[in-house]
C-alpha cells in the first residue's frame, strides 16, 4: 500500500510539473496600446484633433457647466433651505438632495437638451453642418433659457462692467456676460423662494419657545419639541408635492 501511494504520489507530481511547465511554455496575448503622434495628412486631421480636444475640455467642465447654465442652482439650493428649516440635520442627506436636484435638473431642462439635440447635434452628426454651426445652434436654446430666468438689472451689471456698448437687443449680449448675470438671479430666486419656506417653520419654532418658556421649562431645548411639529405639518401639507411643483413652475 506504501509503494502503491508513493508510485502514485510521484506520477501525480510528474503530471503537475508537465502541466506547469506546458502553461509557462505558451504566450498569452496581452493588447498593445500606444499613443503616437504624427504629421497630419491634411488640415481636416488638425481640425479634428482639436475638436477631440476640445470635446475632452467639455467633459471635463461639465459639472461646472451643469451648475452654471441649467436649473441646477436654484433647486439644490431650495432643497437646502428646505433641511435647514426643518431642522432635520443631515435628513435627507446630500446624496439624496443632489440626486434629486440632478433629475428635476434633467426634467426642466429636457426640451432644451431636445432642441439642442435635434438642432445641433444630430445635423453635426449626420454631417450636415459644420462644428461651429453646431456650436452655434446648440448655443441658441441654452441662451433663450437662461435670458428668460434672468433679471435685466443683473444683466445691466455686467453689461456695464465689462464696458460694453448698450446692446440693441437681447441677442447682441455676449454668452460671457450673461452666464453671471444668470447666476445671480438664480441666487436670488432661491433665496427669496427660501425665505418663504422658512415662515412657517419659524412661526412653530417661535410659538415653542414661548410655550416652554411660559412653563418655565427653559431647560428643555425648543429644538427637540418643534420637530416633531414641522415635520408633521409638512408631511399633512404634502410639502413635497408642493415644493417640486413650485420649483418646477417657477422656471418661465
Amino acid at each position: 500500500m506504501r509503494r502503491t501511494f508513493l508510485l502514485l504520489f510521484f506520477l501525480f507530481l510528474v503530471l503537475f510539473l508537465f502541466s506547469a511547465y506546458a502553461m509557462a511554455q505558451e504566450t498569452i496575448p496581452i493588447p498593445k496600446v500606444s499613443v503616437s503622434i504624427g504629421n497630419a495628412a491634411s488640415p481636416r486631421d488638425v481640425a479634428l484633433t482639436l475638436e477631440i480636444l476640445l470635446l475632452l475640455t467639455v467633459l471635463s467642465l461639465a459639472p461646472a457647466i451643469l451648475m452654471m447654465v441649467t436649473s441646477f442652482t436654484r433647486i439644490i439650493i431650495v432643497l437646502s433651505f428646505l433641511r435647514h428649516a426643518l431642522g432635520t440635520q443631515q435628513m435627507p442627506s446630500n446624496q439624496i438632495l443632489v440626486g434629486l436636484a440632478l433629475f428635476l435638473t434633467f426634467f426642466t431642462m429636457y426640451p432644451v437638451g431636445k432642441a439642442v439635440t435635434q438642432n445641433a447635434i444630430v445635423p453635426y452628426m449626420s454631417g450636415k453642418i459644420t462644428f461651429n454651426e453646431a456650436i452655434k445652434k446648440g448655443e441658441k436654446p441654452i441662451r433663450d433659457f437662461m435670458i428668460r430666468q434672468t433679471r435685466e438689472k443683473d444683466l445691466a451689471l455686467f453689461v456695464s462692467v465689462a464696458k460694453l456698448p448698450r446692446p440693441k437687443n437681447i441677442n447682441e449680449v455676449p454668452t460671457y456676460v450673461l452666464i453671471p448675470a444668470f447666476m445671480i438671479s438664480e441666487l436670488r430666486t432661491a433665496f427669496e423662494m427660501g425665505f418663504l419656506i422658512y415662515i412657517p417653520f419659524l412661526v412653530i419654532d417661535v410659538v415653542t419657545a414661548s410655550v416652554l418658556m411660559s412653563m418655565g421649562m427653559m431647560m428643555v431645548p425648543p429644538v427637540m419639541i418643534s420637530l416633531p411639529f414641522k415635520i408633521l405639518l409638512f408631511v399633512m401639507v404634502d410639502g413635497w408635492h408642493l415644493l417640486v411643483r413650485s420649483l418646477i413652475l417657477s422656471f418661465k
